[in-house]
């Protein structure tokens, strides 16, 4: 019982450990005069199976955390937090989109493996900026890839395509 309370506590302060990091960086990514509400979107079971295989990708889990980005009363974007899974640990990164669907910016929140950490270099995921869901992502032709994290360049490549390709899907869903 000591040990399930133990690991309840620790869940907790992960996850709020990232969602104040998403935040922070949302912040700072709008700092002037914005409002920045998070939100958990449930996915469809048919939609997201439809999303899954046109990227081939899973996702990580059935439900997406995101966040409005309001200024003035008018949401000018949308961040979706989302995992993949690199060599054998998840991947935590944020998507920012515009109400259009085309990538504002792209940041890994958490790496938590050994290697491969070059993804979170900022120069490397500018190159997903302006992308949406009609862009290829194909590595090495359209995506540069890093020596070293082959598998981690493979696995956020695809998962922010699938945040992407996914947007148009539920855009009207959104609050």
């Amino acid at each position: 019982m000591k040990y399930s309370i133990l690991i309840i506590f620790i869940s907790f302060l992960f996850a709020s450990d990232i969602k104040n990091a998403c935040e922070v960086y949302l912040s700072n990514l709008y700092p002037d005069n914005t409002n920045i509400k998070m939100h958990i979107l449930k996915l469809n079971k048919h939609m997201k199976k439809k999303v899954e295989n046109q990227v081939k990708q899973k996702f990580y889990r059935d439900k997406l955390y995101y966040w409005n980005i309001i200024k003035e009363d008018t949401t000018i974007a949308f961040a979706f937090l989302d995992n993949v899974i690199g060599k054998s640990m998840p991947i935590t990164f944020l998507v920012v989109l515009n109400i259009n669907g085309n990538i504002i910016n792209t940041n890994v929140i958490k790496y938590r493996e050994a290697y491969g950490g070059e993804v979170s270099n900022k120069g490397w995921l500018r190159q997903f900026e302006s992308r949406n869901k009609d862009s290829s992502y194909e590595i090495n032709k359209n995506i540069d890839g890093i020596s070293g994290a082959t598998i981690s360049v493979k696995s956020i490549s695809k998962g922010i395509q699938k945040i992407s390709t996914l947007f148009p899907l539920i855009r009207n869903q959104l609050e």
